[in-house]
Order: C-alpha cells, then sequence, then structure tokens
C-alpha cells in the first residue's frame, strides 16, 4: 500500500500537540509496517530526524501553508497535483485538513472542534477556514479519527456524521516523562523557579488554555501563601490576547509568575517531574497532552471537569470548573497544603496512566488505515 501523509506539522524543535501526535504515531507505524510505502509531504525544507525509515520517501510541496489562502493553494491545488504523479492509495492527514479536489480515499484526525465552540478565540480568517472547510472535511473523508470519546461524539453531533465511521485513537506521553529523583527537582527548581516549588502550566499561551482565569486564581492563592510557591508557565505567546495580557498586568502577585517561553523537550520533562502540580484548566480540549505527561512523571494534577479531561484524568486528578476563580484557586490550596492528598493523586496517577501509550495510538491509528483503505 502507498501512503500519502501531510506532514507539514513535523517542525523541529516545535512540535505542539498535533505535530507531537503526527511524530509519535509516524515513527511506530512505518517502523512496524515496512511492506508500505510513506511518502510524506512537508511545504517546507524539513529536518532529516523525521524521515524515520527506508520505507518513506520525503517530498517538498510549496507553497508553505500557513495561512487560510495558502491552506487552500496546498491542499486543493499542490497536493492533488502531486497525488496525480504518485498515485497513493490514502491520504492521512494528522491535522484534519483534507484536499477536496483528489478522489484520493482519505483519513482525517480531527483532534477537536473548539472553533466550533469558541470561535471568537480565533483569528476571524482562519476561523472562517475552518468553519467552512472542516464540515466538509468530515464528509469527505473514508474514516476520521479522533482522540477522544468526548471528541467523538461532538464531531459525530456537529457534523452529523455516522458515529460508526469515527475511531477514537487516545494520545499517549513521551518517554521522557518519568519521575525525578529528589535532587535532581530541586536542580530544575534552581535554575527556573528561585529554588520555590511552583504550579506549571504548558501549552500555548491560547485563549481556551484559559489563562485569564488561571492568573485571576494564582494571584487570590498568594493572600495566603507562606511558602513563596510560583506559577511557572512554558510555551510560546503565539495568541496573547489584550484579555491575557491585562489578566495578567493586574496581578498583585505578578512577580511570582514566570515565562519560560519553548523550552526543549528534555527541559519541558524536568520541569512537568519537578512541579508541585499540573495547572491545566482549560475550558476546551480534545484530548489534553499534558495530563497524561504529568501522570508519568508522578506530578500531581489540577484539571477542568469539561470536555475531555474528565475522560483523560479519571479519578487521578482534582477537576475542577474552569469558569470558576474560586474552584481553581480552592484546587491549588489543597494541593499545596496536603502532602497526604499530593501523594494519593500520585498513585491514581501511576494507575490511569497505564491506559494510554503512543504504541496503542499507533495501532488504532493503522487499523483505522486499514479501515478506510478498503474497497
Amino acid at each position: 500500500m502507498k501512503i500519502a501523509v501531510n506532514t507539514r506539522l513535523l517542525l523541529a524543535g516545535r512540535l505542539d500537540g498535533i505535530g507531537r501526535f503526527a511524530d509519535e504515531t509516524l515513527r511506530i507505524i512505518t517502523a512496524r509496517h515496512p511492506e508500505h510505502q510513506f511518502i510524506f509531504y512537508f511545504d517546507r525544507k524539513f529536518d532529516d530526524g523525521f524521515i524515520y525509515n527506508s520505507n518513506v520517501t520525503p517530498v517538498i510541496v510549496p507553497p508553505q501553508a500557513r495561512h487560510p489562502f495558502l491552506f487552500l493553494a496546498w491542499f486543493e491545488a499542490s497536493l492533488p497535483l502531486h497525488f496525480f504523479r504518485s498515485k497513493p492509495d490514502i491520504f492521512l492527514s494528522p491535522d484534519g485538513f483534507l484536499s477536496l479536489t483528489t478522489q484520493v480515499k482519505s483519513l482525517g484526525v480531527i483532534h477537536d472542534l473548539n472553533f466550533e465552540h469558541f470561535p471568537e478565540d480565533i483569528p476571524y480568517l482562519v476561523r472562517q477556514y475552518y468553519s467552512q472547510m472542516f464540515p466538509r472535511f468530515a464528509r469527505k473523508a473514508a474514516r476520521i479519527a479522533t482522540v477522544s470519546e468526548y471528541s467523538k461524539s461532538d464531531i459525530a453531533d456537529t457534523y452529523h456524521i455516522d458515529p460508526s465511521l469515527i475511531d477514537v485513537v487516545y494520545n499517549g506521553a513521551g518517554n521522557i516523562f518519568i519521575p525525578l529523583p529528589t535532587a535532581d527537582q530541586q536542580q530544575t527548581r534552581l535554575k527556573y523557579s528561585e529554588g520555590r516549588e511552583y504550579f506549571f502550566f504548558i501549552g500555548t499561551l491560547h485563549p481556551r488554555k484559559n489563562l485569564v482565569n488561571l492568573f485571576k486564581a494564582f494571584d487570590q492563592f498568594k493572600k495566603n501563601d507562606i511558602k513563596g510557591i510560583k506559577l511557572l508557565l512554558a510555551g510560546a505567546r503565539m495568541w496573547w490576547t489584550d484579555e491575557i495580557r491585562l489578566a495578567y498586568e493586574g496581578m498583585e502577585f505578578r512577580e511570582d509568575v514566570i515565562f519560560t517561553g519553548r523550552v526543549s523537550d528534555q527541559e519541558l520533562a524536568s520541569l512537568m517531574a519537578s512541579a508541585l502540580a499540573l495547572t491545566y484548566v482549560s475550558y476546551f480540549e480534545g484530548f489534553g497532552i499534558p495530563v497524561l505527561e504529568a501522570f508519568n512523571c508522578d506530578t500531581p494534577v489540577i484539571t477542568s471537569n469539561v470536555t475531555s479531561m474528565p475522560e483523560v484524568a479519571g479519578h487521578a486528578a482534582i477537576l475542577t470548573d474552569p469558569f470558576s476563580i474560586d474552584s481553581i484557586t480552592d484546587a491549588m490550596q489543597k494541593v499545596a497544603s496536603d502532602p497526604d492528598l499530593r501523594q494519593k493523586l500520585i498513585r491514581a496517577g501511576r494507575e490511569q496512566r497505564q491506559k494510554f501509550s503512543w504504541e496503542q495510538t499507533a495501532d488504532k491509528l493503522w487499523n483505522c488505515i486499514e479501515k478506510a483503505a478498503q474497497p
């Protein structure tokens, strides 16, 4: 079988959620299925580290697709031309974008529909593209993969897709996310948080990550904090809105908020494993990979009680109302003041994390590919 793959989000040193999904699953799938040929379509110069095995052929296809008009050019003109030449049996798109002008069978991985529920969080042109094109992508796909039962139901209900055509392929966590010895944790804190304990957030600084309420909750928490606990955020400021900026600038204790910017994978794993707790209180997630990464690091988790987070967290996290500052603050206070609770959460996280791995994800995605490729 010849499998064409959209790999435009495989960017060295810049793997966010969807890029991480593509990297981890494609690395495993190409190794486990050497009898099949994979054509990786990049929209720019690629890193050789993404050419995982000898059955992978990389192709650079212009233009660089990072804007709605260029999305159209890449998916509706450039890719179909290459498909005509290479004649793949199926097209796999880990970011859910498909080509409507090709007859090649397609499998889209639609991670979530946050843009349908919170369109105001996305720039106008991108929002217009998503709202007009993703319903068509969903109908075009021979099958759809998604990363949680929540997202499966959301896609089926929102786009009126038969649920039997949607496969759940949960995310995993990388092997670098492991517990750290106490001495290594202390070194990480000395480097990043003045030696202090810290609540940790990882992710692109985006409105749906609920940073406004996280800042306000932390400010409220600090009024009774005598330990000098910090709030540390790792991630790029891609969507640093006026609302987020004003919430931060209005904090009484903003000197206790630390921004690391984007960090390496190894540094990220060290930061996660050295945190007092992960505070991941988004108001919308298709999965929420940091929750699982925290479980693998023996780090307690505070997350939201909406969308996919309860499904991923199970009984191993403190679930908060992301729209309630008091709810988030109360969770912070409980974790900071109760070492027994922290140990209970860690033990529950060890059990919950057994349900997820990138190997399982890759196997389920491969099964989805095989079903989609059937006549």
